[in-house]
């Protein structure tokens, strides 16, 4: 092992996918952040397992609960709903179907469908979109990486196959890199590192088999901390992903993959 590598685990898919890339080169340090989203006690017991499961002794759990009090996303509002979300995986893009009230039948595909509910790549931005969260958590790497000696910082961010946050784009990172080299310290080297940014979720479902990662251990839901609901667009994404990698996800749904279409 070389230097301290920081990984931003927030307990999900993706999260523990970028541990386990950084772990096969790097002394793992883990930072994960409560921002008053509305699962924030499932996901750090999420953090907690993952951790364990890699004997991560450096950690740092920090608290930002003002994204809540600033608002304006459905993560950290519950007067704002999630959405539901239908993504038919047979489909490379994101199409959406929702289910109708009589009797739990698919409608047709709804367009455009309707303001709040998860729309694919190239649509406007979700309502669960936390505004200019990933600056914030960044910030604080960037500040525990200058303490620690780190020299990487690495984010399980996915642009190819998600939401469409705009802080979730490589353009964002590549930015923020930038932003990095010139307010530390001159003879300090840190920079983020974006492994799966380019990924489909069936490429992070296989990645994660290949490289063991607790994908057992992991936490996506949006609105539930019991039972995943399946639905909301964190859910759906990454039931297409194992859906179309032919592996059965490993968590437990409230309804389940009967909201997955198969022809």
């Amino acid at each position: 092992m070389s230097s301290f590598a920081i990984v931003l685990v927030s307990g999900g898919l993706d999260s523990a996918l970028a541990a386990a890339i950084a772990a096969e080169r790097y002394e793992l340090a883990f930072l994960h952040v409560n921002y008053g989203q509305r699962t924030e006690s499932r996901e750090l017991k999420a953090f907690k397992d993952i951790a364990k499961y890699y004997g991560v002794k450096k950690k740092l759990i920090v608290d930002i609960s003002y994204l809540k009090d600033i608002g304006g996303s459905a993560l950290t509002d519950e007067r704002i709903e999630v959405g539901r979300n239908f993504i038919l995986p047979e489909f490379s893009s994101n199409r959406l179907r929702q289910d109708s009230p009589n009797g739990g039948k698919f409608a047709l595909p709804l367009n455009p469908p309707p303001k709040g509910d998860f729309i694919g790549k190239g649509s406007e931005v979700p309502m669960t979109y936390v505004p200019f969260r990933n600056a914030n958590i960044l910030a604080i790497a960037v500040s525990w990486a200058e303490v620690i000696g780190a020299r990487k910082i690495y984010i399980g961010a996915v642009e190819e196959d998600s939401s469409g946050y705009p802080d979730c784009r490589k353009v964002f990172f590549d930015a923020y890199n930038k932003m990095i080299a010139t307010g530390i310290k001159p003879e300090t080297r840190i920079k983020i590192e974006t492994p799966l940014i380019n990924l489909s979720k069936k490429q992070i479902v296989q990645k994660s088999i290949k490289l063991k990662s607790p994908m057992h251990l992991t936490w996506s839901c949006y609105s539930e901390s019991k039972l995943a609901c399946g639905v909301c667009e964190s859910c759906a994404l990454r039931l297409r992903g194992f859906r179309l990698a032919g592996v059965k996800d490993p968590i437990r749904y409230v309804r389940g993959e009967k909201f997955m279409i198969r022809y």
